[in-house]
């Protein structure tokens, strides 16, 4: 997973053909699998890799791109504002999707 992409779309529609389709959201408890109505705790994710795409012309527009594997097989993406640092999100979750 070496691909380097120009916007965000064209992530998304490459990595879906390579698996990763579930749609996953941040919550208080950990991601959510909202189409299997599943709430996975931070122990069970892994972030495979991340892409960060910047607005064209305002940085609030900045958006970060997980793509996250869990330890039930499941396979899929986490758009997120740049950053996890706003709303009530868990500090594990923090560390778990932070980047380096």
């Amino acid at each position: 997973m070496e691909a380097n992409y120009d916007t965000l779309i064209e992530a998304i529609t490459d990595l879906r053909s390579k698996g990763y389709t579930e749609d996953f959201n941040l919550c208080d408890a950990g991601v959510e699998n909202k189409s299997k109505k599943k709430i996975h705790s931070t122990e069970i994710l892994t972030v495979v890799k991340y892409y960060r795409f910047e607005g064209d012309t305002n940085p609030d527009d900045s958006s970060v791109l997980y793509v996250i594997e869990t330890s039930c097989g499941e396979k899929g993406l986490l758009i997120d504002a740049y950053g996890v640092y706003a709303g009530n999100v868990s500090k594990e979750l923090i560390d778990k999707l932070q980047m380096h």
